[in-house]
């Protein structure tokens, strides 16, 4: 009986063991497959980094970085030669359009729009259907709202410390701006108090109060937390953004010239959609990064099949914006290479003052484009090496670093970077010329500065995405 019990024993602990064969982690042991090795479960595959719409991979190099020719200025801040490095990164192949800042700004005016609605519907709840205010009414309180056991669990707990689960906006539900087809009067009350008051008004026209318009934003001060080697809500820094380009600078930066028809439409007139946006100060520039790269997280985290955190897009450190300037030609005056300004058939190749009081690069000789005046619509002028249109002229771009001899004296030769030390230093460092400028301030080692909180008529910015440097390849977007 004994034997028989001891066999019986044998055949169900072999059944068990060849149940968990194929590593099952469930176990608590790895399987037979993997012969008591330590084994990653997953084999690991080829990453691919997927290159975002409307940008170009800029491969890592190297290059003497700064005023390798002729420098009329012989001042230290842009003398300076050094030899660095740079990793792989994506690159706008184009400024920053009007089009594209305008989505920005509409976001912006959307999300405080709802956000308002929302507080003013409190606990009414809607159908759907836009018949009232209580549509818009937060997530968590419309009736029928479906909830996941982990959003009842914040909301029960009262929310996450800067995030409140019970506060998500109905994105659903269609906004309306036409007066005409406001649903009832308490919205009629809140949409009105987005637009400037009737006393303010010229011509009694209804405009949008760009005041209120502010981007609300958190980033880690990295730098701190890692010398005190503490990780926390205390190296937040929360940021409240007036995101509205200033439309004055039209005015403003030029007393004696006539430039109000810019001023009037520039931003939001259709003819102006693909020109580069300008009046946008350092900070907003910031802002718009970060709500980029809030659009792709939250669309990664919509999909079904997850996606790993999306990589954020930010301002290019000045040594970036110089190596990919070079377009991959060594020593390169101009993007194009250099050093002349006119191609083989007498077009100038940017967008700058080419003479004295003559700010028309081309005007209008038979066989020529015709130049422009002020800025001029993106990819209008030959791209460089790496794909990148208006690397100088057209308008001059912000950059993430500052503006100061360590800058070049200080800074690794590996990225160099002077890490967090670029948000506290007023001094900002620009780079590419512009419309206005003349063919010295164009080339690749210039550079300028601007204060982080001045907005100008000739500055404007692109954004740059990392590439890990784990990835094979880079991948189109898809569609």
């Amino acid at each position: 009986m004994r034997r028989i019990f001891l066999l019986l024993l044998l055949l169900t602990t072999t059944f068990i063991i060849s149940c968990s064969k194929g590593g099952n982690s469930r176990a608590g042991k790895p399987g037979s497959k993997t012969k008591g090795e330590l084994v990653a479960r997953n084999k690991s595959k080829s990453f691919v980094a997927e290159r975002p719409y409307g940008m170009v991979a800029i491969p890592a190099g190297s290059f003497v970085m700064g005023m390798a020719d002729q420098d009329f200025t012989n001042t230290p801040e842009k003398a300076p030669l050094k030899t660095v490095t740079v990793s792989s990164f994506f690159m706008d192949e184009t400024e920053i359009t009007n089009a594209e800042y305008r989505f920005f700004i509409n976001y912006v005016k959307d999300s405080i729009a709802r956000t308002l609605l929302a507080e003013a519907a409190g606990n009414a709840t809607g159908s759907g259907n836009a018949t009232g205010i209580g549509n818009y009414a937060y997530l968590a309180k419309k009736a029928g709202a479906s909830i996941t056991p982990y959003q009842q669990f914040l909301e029960d707990k009262g929310g996450r410390d800067g995030y409140n689960e019970s506060k998500r906006l109905d994105w659903s539900v269609p906004l309306t701006y036409n007066t005409s087809n406001y649903p009832d009067a308490q919205y009629a009350e809140v949409m009105e108090s987005m637009y400037l008051p009737p006393a303010k008004r010229i011509n009694n026209e209804r405009i949008i109060d760009t005041s209120k318009l502010l981007y609300s934003y958190e980033w880690e001060d990295v730098e701190a937390a890692i010398k005190e080697k503490g990780r926390g809500t205390e190296y937040l820094k929360k940021e409240s953004i007036a995101v509205y380009p200033d439309t004055t600078v039209w005015v403003k930066d030029f007393n004696y010239a006539y430039n109000e028809p810019l001023y009037d439409g520039y931003f939001w007139r259709k003819a102006y959609e693909n020109y580069p946006v300008v009046g946008v100060t350092w900070d907003q520039a910031r802002a718009y990064c970060n709500f980029k790269t809030k659009l792709k997280s939250d669309y990664n985290e919509r999909l079904k099949k997850k996606k790993q955190k999306a990589m954020a897009f930010r301002l290019p450190t000045e040594a970036e914006w110089e190596y990919a300037a070079k377009g991959g030609i060594e020593n390169a005056t101009y993007p194009w290479g250099g050093p002349y300004l006119q191609d083989d058939r007498g077009c100038y190749l940017a967008n700058f003052k080419p003479k004295r009081g003559n700010y028309i690069e081309n005007e209008g000789e038979k066989g020529k484009k015709q130049g422009y005046t002020y800025t001029a619509p993106v990819k209008s002028y030959q791209k460089n090496g790496f794909g990148l249109y208006d690397m100088a002229g057209n308008v001059s771009e912000w950059t993430e670093s500052p503006y100061s001899n360590s800058t070049y004296q200080y800074s690794s030769t590996l990225n160099p970077y002077l890490s967090n030390k670029a948000n506290r230093d007023v001094k900002k460092s620009v780079k590419g010329g512009s419309w206005k400028d003349i063919s010295y301030t164009l080339m690749t080692g210039y550079r300028d500065w601007e204060r982080k909180d001045s907005a100008r008529s000739f500055i404007g910015f692109r954004t740059v995405q990392d590439i890990p440097e784990g990835s094979a390849k880079y991948r189109k977007r898809t569609k």
